[in-house]
């Protein structure tokens, strides 16, 4: 893997389990401890394969329990998705419950961690990135932090970014496996994990929660449409629902280039974000770095014509049909009629990701991002082979509405009738970066816009269901948030989150303290110290 498709990859990843690679690296977990441990002051703590109920429609083909010593857990893999350590993971008990389907042939493993001392009473269950169901690196963090906590690889996990699962052996779609993905093997291992918490400790967790961002996101939403007795708590960020809609739109990017005959430099597309950043900054009262409401920013790309910039020592004049790329791109879709098909990149992301493309022997082609070239491919063409790079218009239009037929009831994860979750006492917190590369921002806005719509209204909807969009921030990347214990305070204490607590990027390379605003409330600059959290406040869009 190349070192451009390496940094690819880790945007793709889930940043869940980036908080642990800042621990050095030492020597892997130590040797397994005695086969039963007992937690000081919790009563019996005992690390054995536990009875087990299977979920409806799975069996359940083996259950092992490992005590394992405290000290350092390498993450399996290869960087950018694993091979990393975790330090100072506690003493535990590693259950492992794989589970099958009559029929299908799969094999999905549910993986639990219960430290063998403080534990904290809660079950946790951690979603995948990409093609990845699951995250074992976030599993042991979480651990750290007391939790029991779960990840399942829903048979399918081969490095996060491989999906040549999709096809059997006679090309046809894996039916099992997808569903494995898209929706049934976080509810069984939510169903597994519980059992195995009463085994493990001989009592029931007093809450469980959710917690993933990019396809971890999906399945928390996943969880709230379908499964809504599963987590008192979801916290979904990023999520990768609408997930037809926004996989196939993140080739528009290639499809717009590939037909405009146009591919700007990486330089040259940093000059138009740079611009429009700064043409948007004082929008919010104060110059920083930082669009806080990119909803009023009305950059029009074509002020760059006739300019230039320098990279790498060359010199490149802006021309029109570099600013008409860019206006595409951040538009979005559209089908033969003008008429919208999905949202394009927000203004201020990055277009590396999306916008990629390569020169040899002084002809530029594209180069798709891996993960929706591979649904296209896999998925939606069912050829292994197929190429996204020179795509028409027309034939975008038909991939994307294809997509949407054959795939929408299976993973679209965009079902707005939450009330059984509502009504089960639930509540779903999501953050999402306004500076999103990869999904976009407005995508989440549209489903909340959905559920307002179905459930009665803005207040109504937030009793149980908030959305807070983070200024500047790429795709997984809110750094120091407090998104977790908001949402444990507004679970177990009814205190409903009016702002998150951040550390945000600023586009001169800053980081500020921030209070994340809900939705639809943005940030406004009114006295004081620029860089201070309090001299903001939340103010109506």
């Amino acid at each position: 893997m190349d070192r451009r498709l390496l940094r690819l990859a880790a945007a793709a990843f889930s940043l869940a389990a980036a908080a642990a690679v800042n621990a050095p690296a030492s020597a892997s977990s130590g040797p397994a401890a005695a086969a039963t441990l007992t937690a000081a002051g919790a009563g019996a703590f005992t690390c054995a394969p536990p009875r087990l109920t299977a979920p409806e429609g799975a069996v359940v083909e083996s259950v092992t329990a490992t005590a394992v010593a405290a000290g350092t857990f390498q993450v399996p893999g290869t960087p950018p998705l694993g091979g990393y350590p975790v330090a100072d993971v506690p003493a535990h008990c590693e259950v492992t419950v794989t589970l099958t389907h009559p029929g299908a042939a799969d094999r999905a493993r549910v993986q639990i961690w219960l430290p063998e001392s403080g534990w904290n009473g809660r079950f946790r269950a951690e979603g995948g990135a990409a093609y990845a169901a699951g995250n074992i690196g976030a599993v042991a963090a979480a651990v750290k932090q007391g939790y029991a906590t779960a990840t399942t690889d829903a048979g399918v996990d081969t490095g996060g970014l491989d999906s040549s699962w999709a096809l059997d052996p006679q090309g046809r779609i894996d039916r099992a496996l997808l569903q494995n993905f898209a929706s049934r093997s976080v509810h069984e291992a939510a169903v597994v994990g519980k059992q195995v918490v009463g085994g493990v400790y001989g009592r029931a967790a007093s809450y469980a929660y959710f917690n993933g961002c990019s396809t971890g996101g999906r399945q928390g939403y996943v969880e709230a449409q379908r499964y809504p007795t599963d987590f008192d708590g979801i916290n979904a960020a990023a999520p990768g629902i609408n997930w037809n809609q926004f996989e196939v739109a993140t080739l528009w990017p290639q499809v717009v280039m590939s037909q405009e005959h146009t591919y700007p430099t990486g330089c040259e597309f940093d000059a138009f974000n740079r611009a429009a950043v700064k043409a948007c900054d004082k929008l919010d009262g104060l110059a920083d770095g930082l669009v806080s409401d990119p909803n009023r920013c009305d950059f029009d790309p074509r002020r760059l014509i006739g300019t230039t910039v320098v990279c790498d020592g060359k010199e490149y004049t802006i021309t029109g049909a570099d600013a008409e790329v860019v206006r595409k791109i951040w538009d979005g879709p559209r089908d033969s009629r003008g008429k919208r098909l999905w949202y394009g990149l927000p203004v201020g992301a990055d277009f590396s990701y999306l916008a990629a493309s390569s020169t040899t022997d002084g002809v530029t082609t594209g180069v798709p991002f891996t993960v929706p070239a591979q649904w296209v491919a896999q998925f939606v063409q069912k050829q292994p082979g197929f190429s996204s790079a020179n795509l028409t218009y027309p034939q975008f239009e038909e991939i994307f509405r294809k997509a949407r037929a054959e795939y929408d009831t299976v993973i679209g994860s965009r079902d707005a009738d939450l009330s059984a979750f509502r009504d089960a006492g639930g509540k779903l917190l999501t953050w999402h970066g306004d500076s999103d590369q990869l999904i976009p921002t407005a995508g989440t806005v549209d489903y909340r816009k959905r559920v307002e719509a179905l459930m009665g209204g803005a207040r109504k909807v937030d009793d149980f269901y908030r959305v807070f969009l983070a200024p500047g921030v790429a795709h997984c990347g809110l750094n120091d948030v407090d998104d977790l214990a908001a949402l444990t305070a507004w679970v177990e204490h009814g205190k409903a989150p009016d702002v998150l607590h951040a550390t945000l990027p600023t586009a001169d390379g800053r980081t500020v303290a921030r209070e994340v605003c809900r939705y639809p409330m943005v940030s406004r600059y009114t006295h004081g110290d620029p860089d201070a959290a309090s001299s903001f406040r939340c103010v109506k869009s």
